[in-house]
């Protein structure tokens, strides 16, 4: 495979200085509460429109999400998350993660695991269909 540009020079690789997603939210202020009851995200900023929620930012240290209100313009039964995970990587407790999660009514898809290259992980969806993957950092990181 060529490794140059269309001028003919090696590419610039991308540095990247963080990653946030923006997802949408079937009802807002339910998934603003599950956000921030069941994972421990802080609202950062509410977003209006003609006096109406639309969006809120949320923060988990440097974690990001902004949260739309979904308008339904491309179907209100569509699935949602499909085909990806999000991954937040925490020096916390996965264990003590896992048990917060579930005894705020959070259900693990995956239960706290050690995977073979030797992070903890478990997995939760949030109630729009998004999987969210918390893990402990790769060994040496």
């Amino acid at each position: 495979m060529d490794e140059t540009n269309v001028l003919g020079a090696p590419p610039e690789p991308l540095e990247g200085e963080e990653l946030a997603v923006s997802i949408t939210a079937d009802d807002l202020e339910k998934s603003l509460t599950w956000y921030r009851d069941v994972l421990g995200f802080r609202v950062t900023q509410r977003y209006e429109r003609e006096g109406r929620p639309v969006a809120a930012s949320l923060a988990a240290g440097s974690v990001r999400v902004l949260l739309g209100q979904d308008d339904g313009a491309k179907g209100w039964d569509r699935v949602k998350g499909q085909g990806c995970s999000l991954q937040i990587t925490t020096k916390q407790d996965i264990g003590a993660l896992a048990r917060r999660v579930t005894e705020a009514g959070g259900v693990l898809e995956t239960p706290v695991t050690d995977t073979p290259w030797g992070v903890k992980i478990f997995r939760v969806r949030d109630p729009n269909g998004f999987l969210f993957t918390i893990s402990s950092p790769r060994p040496g990181a």
